[in-house]
Parts: structure tokens; sequence; C-alpha cells
């Protein structure tokens, strides 16, 4: 709890030690095992999440192959944004790929934090405008590269990730075939 008292802090840090203690109050801590899915294309997202400890992707279906868009990784805060807000069915798949514990709040929750203060508001808006910035950098990040300027951009920003996901997982994130993405390591290794 100590980690995200301080992920909370860290937004605004006119918040009060009262003001925080009455936000934490509303966060379950959930322990999920690997493979899990906290949520499915087609149900609808009630939740805001904290990574305390593990790691999850983010995933739609396409043609029956996983399209990875996101892992979320300790002191990540996410949702699906859209159908949180827009309480729609959710079009993607959340799933916990290693142990992992969590912090959630709900929607409700959320509302009753946010109604408490200004201040505890202006981290809400903050964090959901960062978690919005992050999918837009990620969608053009992945259209405007080649396989090898994703690749090398994920190894120097996420390190763990290879170490902690398939690398089916990997290649899906970058938008490579898992054959392709071993070539591309391989054709790396040889140059360096």
């Amino acid at each position: 709890m100590k980690n995200l008292r301080n992920n909370i802090a860290s937004y605004n840090p006119k918040l009060s030690a009262a003001e925080l203690d009455f936000a934490l109050q509303f966060y379950e801590k959930v322990e999920v095992k690997k493979g899990a899915l906290l949520f499915e294309a087609g149900q609808f997202v009630k939740h805001f999440y904290y990574v305390e400890k593990g790691c999850f992707c983010l995933y739609l279906l396409r043609d029956g192959n996983e399209q990875v868009l996101e892992f979320y990784t300790e002191n990540d805060v996410f949702t699906e944004l859209y159908a949180y807000l827009e309480e729609k069915p959710s079009s993607s798949f959340v799933k916990a790929t290693e142990d992992s514990v969590l912090y959630v709040v709900s929607k409700k929750d959320v509302e009753t934090i946010f109604d408490h203060s200004h201040q505890l508001e202006r981290f809400g808006r903050l964090s959901m405008q960062e978690h919005f910035l992050k999918t837009f950098r990620q969608a053009v990040h992945i259209r405007n590269r080649s396989n090898e300027e994703r690749y090398l951009r994920l190894l120097a920003k996420r390190p763990d990730l290879f170490q902690r996901v398939p690398q089916y997982l990997i290649a899906s994130y970058l938008g490579i075939t898992p054959v392709g993405l071993s070539k591309l390591r391989k054709r790396l290794a040889n140059v360096s």
C-alpha cells in the first residue's frame, strides 16, 4: 500500500495525508494467478487497477490471434479507458502474465474519492490524462517506426519485459511475428 500511496501523491504534492488516507480506504488488494483474466471483450470495465507486483498484458483478438497493445508492471495504473469512461463493453482482454498483486478501486468509489476533495479530483484527472497520452504515444510509435526501431526502443525502455513475458507476446506488441522477432534479434546480435 505504501507504493500506491506514493504513486497517488506523486500526481499532486498538495494532497494532504488525510486526503490520501480517505482515498486509500477504497482500494482492495487482489492476488491474481498467472494466466487469469481481469476482464475480457464484451464485459463492462468498472475498475481502475494499480500493479503492486506482477505483469499484465492488454490485448485484442484479431483473427484468433492475440494482438498485444500494452504491458503493465509494477507501479502502473490502468484500465481500458474508453470502456470505463463510456460505460461500454470492453473490446480488449487483460491477462496476468505472472502471479501478481493489484490494488483495485471501483468506478463508484472513484467518484466518491473525487467528490471528497478538489486535490483528489486533480489526481484523477492527471492520472487519466497520463494513461491516455501513454496509449496515444504507443499507437503513434508503432505506426511510425521500423521493426528494428520498435524493438530497440522497447529493449531500452523496458528491458525487464524480455525476461518476464513470452517472446510471442513481445513479438505481438512490436507488430511482428515470433519468427520475425527471432530473425531481428539474431541480425542485431551479429551486428554488435
